[in-house]
């Protein structure tokens, strides 16, 4: 097994992120720093990730939860910020989640936890074909006509920014539902700043199939099979 597979499926976050901290010189297997797509056996070789022996799973949970603002998708240090790792139920405090896809400090609504990266891979990656629905308010009105260029999108930083579809409500020309297919950071405020618009609230409510419904702000639980399946239906 490839060191990235291996980190991912033992929880330590999602395999792109795994590529990342292998590329940073942070993962060592037997003591000597990890290289990039080196086999490990993970029954023999000792690996360690930032110093802390890495296990494989004994058990693989998925969590859904709503997001409200003021809360950081963090597993670092935030220095006195508050992170949603803080609403997980006590039964699941001791195992290695991440965040699959993060919501903003001012963004709110569904997300994941896991730590299961070959599953956060899959939802976050465009060839997974996950659709991430959202709703947002603009500072203004919204034209029409600028949809085709937010589809086709802009380059900010080496990243491609793109909307996979763009509804405008019918009684607010302010608010839109925004479909996405990928994961970029900040993607969907980054590319209204682009064209000159700012995204007063931003909220996730579907993933797939899976959809927040009426779930109390903070609420935190884990998913059925069922409702884990869903989110892969498109």
């Amino acid at each position: 097994m490839r060191i990235h597979k291996f980190l991912a499926t033992s929880g330590v976050c999602s395999r792109r992120e795994a590529e990342r901290l292998v590329a940073e010189g942070v993962v060592t297997i037997n003591g000597i720093v990890a290289k990039t797509g080196q086999p490990v056996n993970g029954e023999i070789d000792q690996v360690r990730c930032r110093g802390q022996l890495v296990k494989p799973l004994s058990r693989t949970v998925v969590l859904m939860m709503n997001k409200p603002r003021g809360f950081l998708c963090t597993n670092d240090d935030t220095h006195g910020g508050h992170t949603v790792f803080e609403m997980v139920p006590p039964e699941y405090k001791e195992l290695r989640l991440f965040c699959v896809g993060r919501l903003d400090k001012d963004s709110e609504g569904l997300l994941l936890l896991t730590n299961d990266g070959d599953l956060a891979n899959k939802v976050m990656h465009p060839s997974g074909g996950v659709i991430k629905r959202y709703e947002i308010l603009l500072n203004r009105d919204y034209d029409p006509t600028l949809t085709p260029r937010l589809i086709k999108g802009a380059f900010e930083e080496g990243e491609h920014l793109r909307f996979k579809k763009v509804i405008r409500h019918p009684d607010n020309p302010a608010s839109l539902e925004i479909h996405l297919d990928q994961g970029r950071k900040r993607e969907i405020r980054r590319l209204f700043e682009i064209f000159g618009f700012h995204v007063k609230t931003l909220r996730r409510f579907q993933i797939g199939e899976l959809v927040l419904r009426k779930m109390p702000l903070g609420d935190c639980r884990p998913l059925a099979r069922k409702e884990i399946d869903m989110i892969f239906e498109n």
